[in-house]
Order: structure tokens, then C-alpha cells, then sequence
């Protein structure tokens, strides 16, 4: 039996370390199985020498996570366990709003990512669902905002996927296009309050528009971020790309392995990651698995569906 002791500045940062009803403590306890007791301002861990270790390691990581975010997420515990060992670095913090808190990377993957369109003007990230990549665009994109740095954010989407085919939607332009653009909707609800939201899009400081509709434009000044950029072909993408204006940035995000192009159509997000990879002023940033911050069910069904493609016969 092995014994390790880990002090505290406080009781109150070994409760924000447990989380409610203690599921955080529990959580740790049933992974590396250990005894966790404490006393005082310390905590006292029993096991074995491997188990005590890690529990100790574990635990350090969740109070530097705890020490730069004020408070520990079930995402953060389950990338800590699952041995991502990424800490948040508060240079990479993104500044909102002063109603909302700042948002960071949560993963080595993520951070890559936003550095990447802070030094880049054009910046392609490819992924698996959950991995951060449209909500991480639309935070720099109202941050870039907030610092004056552009005037507008437009969210693009192929419509009706790679065929946008809005016709046949009831409504306006507004209504037929607005069940596509939804994931970015929803981003930018979650970090603006609605009367903030709805003001930006009725003085057209914030556009959504179908892909096709981005056609014969220039924007100046202007954060653009296409979303499912995997189900543009190399003409639609060429397409967009060329809209930039000065002063402008540009954001394409997509995952390949949900691609709804026809099998004899080329994918214009992987063609454009690679014809441009080597561009000064572009960067390229692909995400795995170890990026996914949803639900951890969502980690392994990407998984379990990539281990399906990789065994399938050739």
C-alpha cells in the first residue's frame, strides 16, 4: 500500500476540484482505483504505487486547470483522464464580451488551431465532429470584432449541401438557408445574449448566406468562416476564397469523412488544404480525435466509425 499527500490553498479549491455530489472525486477514484480522504486543507491518496502516482498527477492537473479557469468542466476531468494533459495557458484566452467569460482551447489540437488564425489571414482546419472547430471560429471572429479589427462577420454554408438547391425550401432567403447555418447560429447564442445576437444580424453586422449566394461579392474588412467546407467542390471553394477583401480573414472549416459530394466529385476543402498548404499567410490545422470535447460518447463513435472504414476490404 502506498500513501501521497497533496495540499491546498483552501477547502473551498478541493470542493470546486470534486465537483457537485463529489462526481468529479468519484470519477477519478473509479478510473485509477484509489482512496482519496480528506484532511483539512490536504488530501490524502491510498493505493497502489502505480495508482497513487497517477492520482497525484491527475489531481495537479485538475487544480492548474482550477487555478487559470475558476471552475473544472466534466470535459476537462475526462481529457485529464483520458491523459491529454493539456493546462490552459492564459495568453490563449479569447475575450468575448464583458457579459460572457473568455472562452480557451481545451486541447494541445485546439490551441494549434487558434494560434493559427491569429498568425494566419486564410486558415483551413479539418476534424471530426466535436472537435471545437466551428464554435472555436466564431469566438475569434467576435473577438476579432471586439477588437476592432473588422467591421462584419459573415457564416457561410453549403445549402442543401453540396447542391444548394433552395429553391424548393418555403420562405425567404433567411428562412430556406437558416436550417444550414444553425451550428453557427447556436455558437453564436451561446457566447452573445439574443437582443445582442438579433441586433448584429438586423444591422447586418453579422450575415448568413448560402454558399451560392457569395458569388461576384469583395469583403473588406470582414471575418468570413465557411462551415462544412468538405461539401464544396474546388470551383465553389475557389469561389469563396477570392471574395476576400483587405483587411479581411477567412476560416473554412470541414470533417472529410462526412463528405456528401458525389463519389466522382473532388472534395475543394482537402484540394484546397493542399494546393494552398505551403502559401505564406495560410495555415492548416487538422484536429483528431484526442481535440473532441463533447460528450465522451462522441469520441468513441468517431472512433468505433473509423475503425469500421479502416477494416472494411479493399
Amino acid at each position: 500500500m502506498s500513501e501521497a499527500i497533496i495540499a491546498f490553498e483552501n477547502q473551498d479549491q478541493i470542493r470546486s476540484l470534486f465537483g457537485t455530489r463529489d462526481r468529479f472525486l468519484r470519477q477519478v477514484k473509479d478510473t485509477i482505483g484509489i482512496d482519496v480522504v480528506i484532511r483539512g486543507d490536504q488530501l490524502k491518496l491510498q493505493g497502489s504505487e502505480a495508482g497513487v502516482r497517477r492520482g497525484q498527477e491527475i489531481f495537479e492537473e485538475l487544480r492548474a486547470i482550477l487555478r487559470v479557469r475558476g471552475q473544472l468542466r466534466d470535459d476537462d476531468l475526462q481529457a485529464v483522464l483520458r491523459g491529454s494533459r493539456y493546462t490552459p495557458d492564459k495568453g490563449m484566452r479569447i475575450e468575448l464580451s464583458e457579459k460572457f467569460r473568455p472562452l480557451e482551447p481545451r486541447s494541445e489540437g485546439q490551441a494549434r488551431y487558434v494560434q493559427s488564425i491569429r498568425d494566419n489571414d486564410v486558415v483551413f482546419c479539418g476534424g471530426p465532429a466535436g472537435c471545437g472547430k466551428t464554435y472555436l471560429a466564431v469566438a475569434m471572429a467576435l473577438n476579432a470584432m471586439r477588437k476592432e479589427l473588422v467591421r462584419k462577420i459573415v457564416l457561410v454554408r453549403p445549402a442543401v449541401e453540396a447542391g444548394e438547391k433552395l429553391g424548393y425550401l418555403p420562405g425567404d432567403m433567411l428562412a430556406k438557408v437558416n436550417p444550414f447555418i444553425r451550428p453557427l447560429l447556436d455558437a453564436l447564442h451561446d457566447m452573445l445574449d439574443y437582443e445582442t445576437v438579433r441586433r448584429y444580424m438586423e444591422s447586418d453586422v453579422v450575415e448568413i448566406a448560402p454558399l451560392a449566394f457569395m458569388r461576384g461579392r469583395t469583403l473588406n474588412q470582414t471575418f468570413m468562416i465557411l462551415d462544412e467546407g468538405q461539401n464544396t467542390t474546388i470551383t465553389q471553394m475557389k469561389m469563396f476564397l477570392t471574395r476576400m477583401g483587405m483587411g479581411s480573414k477567412i476560416v473554412v472549416t470541414g470533417d472529410v469523412t462526412q463528405n456528401d459530394l458525389p463519389p466522382n466529385v473532388t472534395c475543394g476543402l482537402t484540394d484546397a488544404m493542399d494546393r494552398l498548404k505551403n502559401v505564406r499567410g495560410v495555415g492548416v490545422v487538422q484536429l483528431d480525435g484526442s481535440d473532441i470535447v463533447r460528450h465522451r460518447l462522441v469520441r468513441e463513435i468517431v472512433s468505433a466509425y473509423e475503425d469500421s472504414v479502416t477494416q472494411q476490404p479493399t
